[in-house]
């Protein structure tokens, strides 16, 4: 049924609107119309309350603290990897020096008293020195060990979440095809649903649904407005019992339009 043939008219009414009149069919396509607009607006708030969609945004927030501390981690494994190399070339070093001297006063080459006594002097003091630079070396060992612990068990963390979000990015994933097929789905039966209202119905329609969170018509059972659901008073029930058929009735308390149906109670 096309669209035009079924232009609401105008029709005298006591308020500063005008009340609209159309055809009894057009009016009960109104209430398909709404019940459409409310599974598209459900598939909507779904869409962007899915626990699916609040867990990746946590797991994302929380793999970006992990990798930023394992960062951290792998760049202070790198620096004691260094300074571990600097401890272990350090002690070398002063081995080798007491080495050579121990080897010099083994092998007899040092005549002279007070040479003598002073190479022994700082074989004692190399010993020393190489004690110290073992312990820092193994401080140094302990730490790296440490880090290195915690860097892997990061890795293991961050690991587990990647495989945590690739498992909530499929999940979610295919609720948002279910809905936009769902939503597609909804958006051509609302297309053919709106060809059979008239257009200044179906504007009335849209512009009350925007100021009325999403409903703009209701149907008028056993006395009381589907919209809002409150019982109407004695007296507009009066007046809608007599009404033309073809008048659009409106709610006297949320201003909703009033379809009437056979449980309508007038």
């Amino acid at each position: 049924m096309q669209q035009d043939e079924h232009r609401a008219v105008l029709a005298p009414h006591d308020d500063e609107e005008p009340a609209l009149r159309a055809d009894p069919f057009a009016q009960l396509k109104l209430l398909d119309l709404q019940q459409i607009d409310a599974s598209r607006d459900q598939l909507a708030h779904r869409l962007q309350t899915m626990p699916e969609r609040l867990a990746l945004q946590q797991a994302s927030e929380q793999r970006a603290d992990l990798s930023g501390r394992l960062g951290q981690l792998q760049t202070e494994v790198a620096d004691l990897v260094r300074e571990q190399r600097k401890a272990e070339a350090d002690v070398e070093q002063v081995r080798s020096r007491s080495a050579r001297n121990r080897e010099r006063i083994e092998g007899g080459l040092v005549s002279d008293a007070k040479q003598l006594q002073a190479m022994q002097h700082e074989l004692e003091t190399l010993a020393h020195r190489v004690s110290d630079l073992e312990d820092a070396e193994l401080e140094v060992m302990e730490r790296l060990e440490e880090a290195e612990s915690q860097q892997a068990d990061l890795s293991r963390q961050l690991a587990r979440l990647d495989e945590e979000i690739a498992d909530l990015t499929s999940r979610r994933d295919a609720l948002v095809e279910d809905i936009t097929t769902r939503r597609a789905d909804l958006d051509a039966e609302r297309a053919v649903v709106s060809a059979e209202i008239p257009a200044d119905l179906l504007a009335l329609y849209e512009r009350l649904r925007t100021q009325l969170a999403g409903v703009g018509v209701g149907a008028l059972h056993h006395g009381r407005c589907g919209g809002c659901q409150l019982n109407v008073g004695a007296a507009d029930l009066a007046r809608m019992a007599v009404a033309p058929s073809d008048e659009v009735l409106r709610c006297e308390e949320c201003d909703r339009i009033l379809v009437r149906t056979a449980e309508s109670g007038i």
